[in-house]
């Protein structure tokens, strides 16, 4: 049984998965004071939808939440100096750890050439952006298409960025002292 990653999308509908390339997302500054001025930069990302799609077809939503996403190629080649793979811990090893999804700030998606997705796409979840429904749906109205993440996968990109987001750091981990023996 074949299980499809992706459909294009040709109407307006807004779903949990779906690609909007070139989506202006609002960045603040670093700095804002109660009642002083800020000056705010629009960035155009590439971004999937992550908000529930009940919330979206239901209308319950104002503002709905985006990650941006990129080629694996595009994430290896940005990573951050101290991320970057050494000797020790080789590039196919960070590969197999994104595929696994044993790093929980991004999520690994299959490429598809038949959709144009001619490299693996890397969601970032490290960057939730909320963009307001109504540019959301302006957006969308200037695509003729677009291509939205089919089930099982979306809700698997659902359940990593609830992982991500429900992540706990403790204070202090647990130390098993003793040594235990099969009985």
């Amino acid at each position: 049984m074949s299980f499809p990653w992706y459909e294009i999308i040709k109407d307006n509908t807004i779903e949990q998965g779906d690609f909007v390339d070139k989506c202006p997302v609002v960045l603040p500054p670093a700095d804002i004071t109660e009642g002083g001025e800020a000056d705010f930069e629009i960035e155009l990302i590439d971004s999937i939808v992550l908000s529930q799609s009940c919330d979206l077809v239901n209308n319950k939503l104002q503002y709905v939440m985006v990650c941006p996403y990129y080629s694996l190629q595009t994430f290896i080649s940005s990573l951050p100096e101290n991320d970057l793979p050494d000797k020790r811990k080789p590039i196919d090893k960070l590969i197999e750890n994104l595929r696994k999804g044993n790093l929980p700030a991004y999520h690994l998606l299959n490429k598809n050439e038949e959709r144009n997705i001619d490299d693996y796409l890397v969601i970032d979840f490290k960057n939730v952006h909320s963009i307001h429904i109504e540019s959301l749906k302006s957006e969308i109205q200037k695509k003729n298409k677009r291509i939205r993440l089919l089930p099982p996968y979306r809700e698997h990109l659902s359940q990593a960025f609830a992982r991500y987001f429900m992540r706990v750091g403790l204070p202090q981990d647990i130390r098993i002292t003793r040594k235990y023996n099969k009985m």
